[in-house]
């Protein structure tokens, strides 16, 4: 008989679509509209039709928004998800300006 060898499991990389950069972005958009607004963080998670605490999420940039909250959010606020994919962009394109001045 032969031995066998034993094969070490390697864990695979999970595959993920998070982007902390986006997810910052995005948070920092919706926490700027929203006060804009003069909404609490609370009541307007309430008009929106998201959790509360899932809201603050978002606003901090743990969570990443989907397309479907997007518009969403965007409904709550009075605008389009054009507006905020747009203030996104504008911010995260700031930054990369900023980080490159450094430099």
């Amino acid at each position: 008989m032969t031995a066998r060898k034993e094969k070490t499991a390697i864990p695979a990389k999970r595959s993920t679509s998070f982007d902390p950069e986006v997810a910052l972005a995005f948070g920092t958009v919706f926490q700027s509209m929203r006060l804009e607004r003069s909404y609490a963080q609370d009541a307007f998670a309430l008009i929106a039709g998201i959790d509360r605490s899932y809201y603050g999420k978002l606003e901090r940039g743990e969570r990443q928004p989907t397309v479907g909250l997007l518009l969403r959010i965007s409904k709550a606020l009075g605008v389009s998800g054009a507006e905020i994919m747009a203030a996104a962009e504008q911010l995260m394109a700031k930054k990369v300006r900023q980080t490159a001045r450094r430099r």
